[in-house]
């Protein structure tokens, strides 16, 4: 399997890009598991937090465009780009940005054109200080896709995504943290220790109000101030019924720290 999926029992759900040799790049068949298994992630109760990680040195060098192009292969009708992206890359990095629980990826080694996007599109994005984070579209002589011309300006401001996008900058994970484009960079041998304590506290996070206030924060980024309010006082109602509220309150006043179960 091209995607290992592992459930932990504690509501961590682990997605690993397994194709160390080809630097995991993503061919189609790794976008369908994605897809299908955040999707259900989406509606399954048992899921708290969701483990983007890839296998051996690196995290993604991107979609595997060569296994696509190769130059014996079929060549695609006309408009074939235009009809598979909205259900495959492009759904994928919306998957990771709206799914109503936090996503947390984890950056080893090349974090490369769709690498790169899943990074950005995650919650929180933990990077080894020498990870290579790069847009390799312009040196390939096409044009960005999976979100990349959104994000990045929200992310790093529209003075460097230009630099990015249009230069073909290569960020080491230190230079991608100074710049807002990933929550932090630490030490290659402090990467999993890191990545293990910020899943385990979302793990056992206010799961309800977690979810919902990512629903917030990606609505907003097209809403208007009135439309938001809106939103929020939905958000609340929801999250105030919610198990882990009144276990938040109880904690509160017993002076100790919440449990919460993520109901």
């Amino acid at each position: 399997m091209s995607v290992v999926v592992h459930h932990d029992g504690q509501g961590v759900l682990t997605l690993t890009l397994d194709r160390p040799a080809s630097r995991n790049a993503i061919d189609d068949e790794m976008t369908a598991i994605l897809v299908a298994e955040l999707a259900a992630a989406a509606t399954d109760d048992a899921v708290r937090v969701v483990l983007l990680q890839g296998a051996g040195d690196d995290f993604c060098a991107g979609a595997d465009l060569l296994a696509r192009n190769a130059p014996d292969g079929p060549r695609p009708r006309v408009g074939a780009i235009q009809r598979r992206l909205p259900e495959a890359a492009h759904r994928l990095v919306a998957l990771v940005a709206s799914v109503q629980v936090p996503v947390v990826c984890k950056v080893r080694g090349w974090a490369a054109g769709l690498g790169f996007q899943l990074a950005l599109a995650s919650d929180f994005t933990v990077c080894a200080e020498d990870a290579r984070l790069w847009q390799p579209f312009i040196r390939r002589g096409f044009t960005p896709d999976s979100g990349a011309t959104w994000l990045l300006p929200r992310r790093v401001g529209e003075v460097r995504a230009r630099e990015l996008l249009l230069l073909g900058r290569e960020l080491s994970g230190a230079e991608a943290a100074q710049w807002g484009a990933v929550h932090a960079a630490v030490a290659p041998t402090e990467l999993d220790a890191a990545v293990a304590d910020l899943v385990g506290r979302l793990a056992t996070g206010p799961t309800v109000a977690l979810g919902l206030t990512k629903w917030l924060l990606h609505e907003g980024a097209g809403s208007s101030f009135d439309d938001q309010l809106r939103r929020e006082a939905l958000a609340l109602e929801l999250s105030s019924r919610a198990e882990d509220f009144r276990e938040g309150m109880a904690a509160f006043r017993e002076r100790r720290d919440p449990r919460f179960g993520g109901r």
